[in-house]
């Protein structure tokens, strides 16, 4: 029965939807620094070569993360349904065995990726320069892909239990001791590119632990409890997930077929470009996909409890927010451009200038990119997984790669930059079109 004390049962407004999300954007903003900063150190204290190594794995961080996220969010969308709904003993207990089917992922990939590591590297593309620091790197992140995984899953279910604060202060805290123990490991110790890994399996660890403990102890509305083994559930969740699995693997082929784009055109300084592109682009959208995750979970409870007046009050706050805020990281990244991109690379190093060019055509993608995201997961909160994967699969992967194999033949690497900002222009009209098909329910007069 829903009760009062349920932090997603109260009556939002603007003020009050933002100050809740607030945690996951402060999260997920941090994560975005801490994994830029983590790119910094291999630029500056190994090389660009170990950079575009870190982008040539990637596609494996991609398949962790996506399969980590999937069951996140579509769990919790669940979850969520079923403690607005009332029924919060089978929510602890579909949250328990969604952890531990995350751990036995992890551990599976795990195991293929050190067995066939070598075969890995090769078919991503690694060039004989670039196959040492891959090397280097994907093993020491293999050895964490457990962590990793679990990571993921308590970061998005904490905040769904309601308690997107110590969700913030376990991501802010890992990120700290990432990125300290990237400067000890890469810096005093001299461990390249293998330090950078270590600092990030470790600090994958801390929320791991924390999440554990949190769970095992907590007296709330969602905790550990006897699990059932229920496969028509973690089909579900996967099913309703899907679109964020979609995402992270389109964003492994996109990746591999930017490193080989790139790749031809201007050779390694070309890959260690595009990687910089794609580390800041996370940064600068951190703020959609924050206010993304954060609010999904009240949306989800209002669903369950077939609140339509809210989810409709709920609907249009969102919409407002990042409209706004699209505006807003647009000038950031224009103004912002030359700096950041001097962060990575020294100016007037062929990279620099590289990425300097990119900066100048790609900003134009975040007009576009935060209607795309947030369509994306309010219809994974609505449990309308077919729709929130396509918007996900067209923007991340239909147009981009659509795009990414044509524009380079007649503008080269200019149409590599273009791609991405045409692509979300594109999915956005198909978002728009979602969104209006709802109807009345978010658009019209309350009934």
């Amino acid at each position: 029965m829903q009760t009062a004390e349920n932090p997603l049962a109260r009556d939002f407004n603007l003020k009050s939807l933002l100050l809740f999300a607030m945690p996951t954007i402060v999260m997920m903003i941090f994560m975005g620094l801490y994994t830029a900063v983590d790119t910094v150190f291999v630029a500056r204290f190994v090389s660009t070569d170990a950079l575009s190594a870190m982008n040539i794995v990637c596609p494996v961080i991609n398949l962790t993360v996506g399969l980590g996220t999937m069951l996140a969010a579509g769990g919790s969308a669940i979850i969520a349904r079923k403690m607005g709904a009332g029924e919060e003993k089978r929510a602890s207990q579909d949250f328990t065995f969604l952890i531990l089917s995350g751990a036995v992922w992890g551990l599976l990939i795990t195991v293929i990726g050190v067995l066939f590591l070598g075969a890995i590297i090769r078919g991503l593309g690694a060039s004989r320069l670039l196959f040492p620091y891959c090397r280097d790197y994907l093993l020491v992140i293999l050895l964490f892909t457990p962590a990793s995984m679990m990571q993921v899953l308590f970061q998005n279910l904490i905040v769904t239990a309601g308690h997107p604060g110590f969700g913030m202060t376990l991501s802010v805290s890992a990120g700290v001791a990432n990125v300290l123990l990237d400067y000890v490991f890469m810096v005093p110790l001299q461990m390249g590119i293998r330090g950078s890994a270590l600092g990030t399996g470790i600090g994958c660890l801390l929320p791991t632990v924390a999440g554990i403990c949190f769970f095992a102890g907590t007296r709330g509305h969602l905790k550990f409890a006897k699990p059932k083994v229920d496969f028509t559930l973690l089909a579900e969740s996967c099913a309703n997930g899907f679109s964020e699995m979609v995402s992270q693997m389109a964003s492994a082929v996109t990746t591999f077929f930017f490193n080989m784009v790139m790749l031809r055109l201007l050779g390694e300084n070309g890959v260690a470009a595009i990687t910089i592109m794609i580390y800041t682009q996370f940064m600068l959208s951190a703020l959609y996909i924050g206010f993304s995750m954060g609010v999904a979970p009240v949306i989800s409870y209002r669903y369950g409890l077939g609140d339509t007046h809210c989810l409709r009050k709920i609907f249009r706050i969102c919409l407002f927010f990042m409209i706004t805020v699209s505006v807003v990281v647009f000038v950031l990244s224009v103004v912002l451009g030359g700096p950041l991109t001097g962060v990575f690379a020294r100016k007037g190093t062929p990279v620099y200038d590289i990425a300097r060019e990119g900066f100048r055509i790609f900003p134009i993608s975040f007009l576009f990119c935060g209607i795309n995201i947030f369509s994306s997961a309010f219809f994974t909160a609505l449990s309308n997984g077919r729709v929130s994967a396509l918007i996900s699969s067209l923007r991340t992967f239909v147009f981009l790669i659509l795009f990414l194999l044509t524009l380079p033949m007649f503008f080269r690497e200019n149409g590599v930059w273009l791609a991405v900002p045409l692509s979300e222009l594109s999915t956005m009209f198909v978002s728009i079109g979602f969104l209006v098909s709802l109807g009345p329910m978010y658009w019209g007069k309350r009934n």
